[in-house]
């Protein structure tokens, strides 16, 4: 009888423990993966579940694949730089934590929502935890016309005084714009916004799928991009050094695992040039709420995995650059941070 009522209370308890709620600071309004339009006003909703403390809470919009921008002023060499956030919510707030939040104006394909709740401010550095979510982002407006925001034509290779500053290789983005009959314009580069990319001549411009342009050779080409059946083409003229060069290839590393507290690592070196040469760094974070990333120029960069209320994704971008100035394509690396 005794083990009997032992091994019911151990099976009560483990029932109990498990109905807990997770310790999870959560967006739950949206919902992740919702289809949201351009410029609508939303009304933005926090699940603080079991943390506590939470003095406010920042919403931050980006682009599918922002740099993750500061959030709050720093100085710079350039001077200040602040990233302001869309709405900042408090318990007074309706809903508490949350509010009305607008969807940006000029927002088109996969967009990021990122919501910080801070735990303590004043004088000393205060905890925060924080929720991400991607939504879908469309216009209700049709699209009128495109055009690719560039020198018409485009001429890639030397200087007015021979000085040669493109090289075989080379990996530029070349931003592009639609016109919708909103009067908005907005950047429609990534084929997560509609847009697809062809070269007249792969043999001087190869097009990646995700819109980057590869110098391969010298001559002419017309680019072309679609986007919702709108139409542009832009000549490109490319006279650059005959010297063969092939661009770098970037390696961010495995996917890693790791515990709050813990130093993490962010490994490059697995990186190759096809032609052997010495490769230059550049280590930039694309999800998660921002951390302290050091060494950012170098083949390794490091960061402290910050506290979080439960598992929690950071994303990384390498890309990487040889001696002509080729760069890569870029590579990513997922890092989850567990309590």
């Amino acid at each position: 009888m005794g083990s009997t009522r032992l091994l019911l209370g151990s099976f009560i308890s483990l029932v109990l423990a498990t109905s807990q709620p997770a310790w999870a600071f959560k967006i739950v309004v949206p919902e992740n993966n919702s289809r949201l339009k351009s410029g609508q006003a939303i009304t933005a909703k926090v699940d603080l579940e079991s943390d506590s403390g939470i003095v406010q809470v920042r919403y931050y919009w980006y682009g599918e694949l922002d740099d993750v921008l500061v959030e709050k002023e720093e100085t710079t060499s350039m001077g200040s730089i602040v990233a302001r956030p869309t709405l900042v919510s408090t318990a007074a707030s309706e809903p508490p934590y949350g509010g009305k939040l607008t969807v940006p104006p000029d927002g088109i394909g996969v967009m990021r929502l990122l919501a910080i709740g801070d735990i303590s401010r004043g004088r000393l550095a205060g905890r925060s935890v924080f929720d991400e979510i991607l939504v879908k982002v469309e216009p209700e407006a049709e699209l009128t016309s495109i055009d690719f925001d560039a020198e018409k034509p485009l001429r890639f290779g030397r200087l007015g005084r021979g000085e040669q500053v493109d090289f075989s290789g080379k990996i530029v983005e070349l931003p592009v714009v639609g016109l919708f009959a909103d009067g908005v314009v907005r950047p429609i580069r990534l084929p997560a916004t509609g847009t697809t990319y062809r070269s007249s001549n792969e043999n001087v411009i190869k097009v990646h799928p995700d819109g980057m342009l590869q110098l391969t050779g010298n001559g002419r080409t017309v680019i072309t991009a679609v986007n919702r059946g709108k139409q542009a083409d832009l000549a490109v003229e490319v006279a650059v050094s005959e010297q063969p060069n092939l661009p770098p290839v970037a390696n961010a590393g495995p996917g890693l695992r790791v515990k709050a507290g813990a130093r993490v690592e962010l490994n490059g070196l697995r990186s190759t040039d096809p032609e052997g040469e010495a490769l230059g760094y550049s280590w930039s974070q694309v999800r998660g709420n921002k951390v302290a990333l050091l060494d950012v120029n170098m083949p390794k960069a490091t960061f402290v995995a910050p506290q979080v209320s439960e598992k929690r994704l950071f994303r990384f971008k390498l890309r990487v650059t040889d001696k002509f100035g080729a760069d890569s394509l870029p590579a990513f690396v997922d890092v989850v941070v567990e309590p």
